[in-house]
């Protein structure tokens, strides 16, 4: 980091994601991140959030969303509202990437000081 970016506080926490998505399962995709992120940015703790992506091989996209957190209890009562949308619209993350053929990898981090 450089000097005009602040480390953030230790006790953070980091919500890295990556999926690697066929080109025909984008807009599917991009629409449930969408709404899982507009969800995510009204729970408390809740700092900020990135989504990237970059295309991988032909017909193939990589994605990343981050999503911080004030702490591990914010980022646990998120997983738990983000799960009660999903109960409530009927919404399977695991059929959706199966049937959409998405592989996903899902991490926490913390910041080094």
């Amino acid at each position: 980091m450089s000097a005009s970016s602040p480390s953030p506080p230790a006790e953070h926490v980091f919500r890295v994601d990556r999926f690697v998505v066929p080109s025909s399962a984008r807009e599917e995709f991009l629409a449930r991140v969408r709404e899982t992120h507009e969800l995510l940015r009204t729970q408390p703790g809740f700092v900020r959030d990135l989504l990237l992506e970059r295309t991988a091989a032909p017909g193939e996209h990589v994605f990343i969303t981050l999503a911080e957190w004030e702490s591990e209890a914010a980022i646990e009562n998120a997983a738990m509202a983000v799960q009660a949308m999903r109960q409530k619209t009927g919404f399977d993350p695991k059929e959706m990437f199966a049937r959409l053929g998405i592989e996903a990898e899902i991490t926490t981090y913390r910041a080094v000081e």
